[in-house]
């Protein structure tokens, strides 16, 4: 492309040149053509009986004379409609110029030639008698120069493109080994292997390289987080799965209907915890997957927790524990709207699974300095202060193995108000018995 440009750029100037060759060789003998007018001018005298009278120089037409052999014609007129002397029927300018010689191109004898035309008046002492001089040649030299300038031209114009092409095919295959070695370099790489790519390139591809790079990283972060899901996947359920087959082949065994159902009931409960732990698995995921917080749109955290508190009452009935929530207005976050309301559901639900028979579990979202502040309080046995930072990990949990659970509850908590910019305590409730858990979320 670079080369078919610089032809038609090429093209273009030969044109040009042409057209200036043409020019610059009608200047140059134009010029010895007007002075062989001149010449012959000078030589026209009045006779004593009033007539013109010239004398031809012969120097006046030698130096017309060319290597290229053109034949030289030339024409005396007098005043209107007299003719002195030359070829008669040399076509003549119409148009004159006191001040200089008029040039014109013309044919003559079936050639083309150029003609010059000089108009000059001989003075008898008492008047002046106006003439014209008409010189003209053929174009056989004039031809000749033109060709010589464009073939220069088009020689120069020819290096000129064949070095831009020698120069072009170095620079570019010199400018493409980096990208060569780069390609060479990622092709031998591990498909496992996406560590940013390091290799020198030249600078109008650094972007490029950078944005390469900026992508393996997601991609490392995004295989990453199927790896930890997959892994998370397989060791947690394989437990409540070894549970539910075990549950089967004791049913299947059962000599009894009662020893059957109870093998069935645990079963079932295997088959709950195993659907409990898959959500959490799969809450996490979306939660390494999650645009950046600040694609998140304001959502009201009042309503979003007393909607989680509604839905959680009757499962707090069933395990004797007064659940109640308290808050008013609106209170602005940004955030997901699911997510949060994944963080909610984690927070009740364990202190629901944690605190005990007869406790009282109290859901609030309060403004604060700082932000919004969300808090699930209970009064329950809690947790001991030393052991509440290690509870925030993915798969610790907080109390004995009595009641089920993945230990994924508030890790999800942690890691979802991370992503909104929140941050999660934990203290002691109401009167120092049970555990207070509070997420403070920037106010929208």
């Amino acid at each position: 492309m670079l080369l078919a440009a610089t032809a038609v750029i090429g093209m273009a100037a030969l044109i040009d040149t042409y057209r200036e060759a043409v020019g610059t060789a009608n200047t140059v003998s134009d010029r010895v053509l007007a002075g062989s007018a001149l010449a012959i001018a000078e030589r026209v005298v009045v006779a004593e009986d009033g007539s013109l009278e010239v004398d031809i120089p012969y120097v006046a037409l030698e130096m017309l004379t060319s290597a290229a052999q053109d034949r030289v014609f030339y024409r005396v007129d007098g005043p209107p409609g007299t003719f002195i002397t030359g070829y008669q029927t040399l076509p003549s300018i119409a148009r004159r110029n006191p001040r200089g010689a008029v040039f014109g191109d013309d044919t003559f004898r079936g050639e083309p030639i150029r003609v010059a035309a000089l108009e000059r008046s001989a003075s008898t002492g008492i008047h002046s008698v106006p003439f014209v001089v008409t010189v003209a040649e053929t174009t056989i030299a004039r031809q000749q120069l033109t060709r010589a300038i464009l073939l220069r031209s088009a020689l120069r114009l020819a290096m000129m493109i064949l070095g831009a092409a020698t120069i072009v095919w170095i620079a570019v295959t010199y400018s493409l080994k980096p990208l060569e070695r780069l390609g060479d370099a990622i092709a031998l790489r591990n498909p496992a292997d996406l560590h940013p790519i390091e290799e020198r390139v030249p600078e109008e591809v650094e972007g490029l390289v950078e944005t390469v790079n900026s992508f393996m990283v997601r991609l490392a972060a995004a295989l990453g987080a199927l790896r930890n899901f997959t892994g998370n996947a397989s060791h947690q359920l394989r437990t409540p799965l070894a549970i539910i087959r075990t549950q089967l082949a004791l049913s299947a065994r059962a000599a009894t209907l009662e020893e059957a159902r109870a093998a069935a009931r645990e079963g079932d409960q295997a088959v709950a915890h195993a659907e409990r732990i898959l959500a959490q698995l799969l809450v996490l995921a979306r939660i390494d997957a999650h645009a950046a917080p600040e694609e998140a749109a304001p959502v009201d955290l009042v309503a979003l927790a007393r909607a989680a508190t509604a839905d959680h009452v009757p499962r707090a009935a069933g395990r004797d524990i007064d659940l109640g929530f308290e808050g008013e207005g609106t209170q602005a976050v940004r955030a997901e709207p699911l997510l949060v309301g994944e963080l909610i559901g984690n927070l009740i639900g364990n202190a629901i699974a944690y605190a005990g028979a007869g406790a009282s579990v109290t859901v609030r979202v309060v403004a604060a300095d700082e932000g919004v502040r969300l808090e699930v309080e209970d009064d329950g046995p809690g947790i001991a202060p030393e052991r509440r930072g290690a509870i925030l990990e993915r798969f610790r949990r907080g109390a004995d193995g009595a009641t089920p659970g993945a230990g994924l509850g508030l890790a999800i908590v942690e890691e979802i108000a991370a992503l909104f910019k929140g941050r999660v305590r934990l203290g002691d409730g109401a009167g120092g018995r049970g555990l207070t858990v509070s997420v403070t979320f920037p106010q929208a």
